[in-house]
């Protein structure tokens, strides 16, 4: 059984400075990783995680997850790969299909339909795997056709991880094949707009993609990292009020907030024995929160246990 890790989703990212002390205070509360995000209206995914880097000695960093549709994957493996090495080998590459149409609608980046987003990442995966691990590619694909010999710069790592994020079949499976690691987000998105909806927040929801990841990843699973972007935490002995807005945002019952690894509204000890039921019963060792202060009491908990 995988020991329990945790990270954190969130800024700020615009001021060094304050990026510096914000980083050494995760790893000092024992945080694992800081993960930046790939959107249109944001600030780069990759350039501000150096000032992070730069003030820390063993957290990790990466972009969870990058939008594969904005990104081309040799340009974006010479980035990964530089950053790597700048930042001492902490770099774990975070990928997505994309899905928020109004960003590709402003920045002039076709939205491609779902499945063809699905074909473009498994090539770039390829494609990016190839290059970080041998410095050269070649691939024809029906999306993506690359021919490298020599990518100029190698990672610090001998295997940089790449995580998929993702909930449909296609995704998992492809993580399973190919990544190191898959992050569920019980989140799923209208085909149209891109807009997110928590519809996969059930235990039976889970159960399945899990089924999905071990299915297509065989002996490769007991190596991989999984992962749970939590959407909501609040730790204390009254969380009421918490739990009824969980309910009119998301329509999670309190059945559904006692038992998914997306939402973890309780005392302390509730959430720790939560956490532990979920490794159990899912595999899921990893957690992605946004709330460091409010968390920290249950990662001092079991961080590495």
């Amino acid at each position: 059984m995988r020991p329990f890790r945790f990270s954190i989703q969130a800024g700020p990212f615009t001021d060094p400075e304050d990026l510096a002390r914000y980083a050494v205070k995760l790893e000092d509360l024992g945080y694992a990783e800081l993960w930046s995000f790939d959107h249109i209206g944001a600030v780069d995914p990759f350039l501000p995680l150096l000032a992070a880097a730069n003030a820390t000695t063993n957290l990790r960093f990466g972009p969870l997850v990058i939008n594969n549709e904005f990104h081309n994957p040799v340009l974006l493996a010479r980035t990964a790969a530089t950053f790597d090495r700048l930042s001492g080998g902490r770099l774990t590459m975070g990928l997505g299909t994309g899905y928020a149409r109004d960003e590709h609608d402003a920045s002039a980046i076709e939205l491609h339909p779902p499945g063809r987003r699905v074909t473009r990442l498994a090539e770039s995966v390829e494609v990016l795997r190839s290059l970080l691990d041998t410095g050269s590619a070649a691939l024809s694909g029906s999306e993506i056709s690359v021919s490298v010999d020599s990518l100029g710069v190698e990672p610090v790592q001998e295997r940089l991880p790449i995580w998929i994020g993702g909930s449909g079949k296609r995704v998992v499976t492809l993580a399973g094949q190919l990544a190191d690691g898959l992050q569920l987000t019980g989140m799923s998105h209208q085909a149209d707009t891109g807009k997110l909806q928590a519809t996969e927040f059930e235990t039976a929801a889970v159960a399945q993609r899990i089924e999905w990841l071990t299915e297509s990843a065989g002996d490769r699973l007991v190596d991989m990292d999984l992962s749970a972007l939590v959407q909501v935490t609040a730790i204390g002995d009254n969380t009421t009020e918490q739990r009824q807005d969980v309910f009119k945002r998301m329509g999670c019952s309190d059945a559904v907030i006692d038992e998914t690894p997306f939402v973890h509204v309780g005392s302390e000890q509730q959430i720790i024995q939560k956490l532990e039921r979920i490794r159990e019963q899912f595999g899921i060792h990893h957690f992605t929160c946004r709330d460091p202060d409010g968390f920290a009491s249950v990662v001092a908990a079991l961080a590495g246990r």
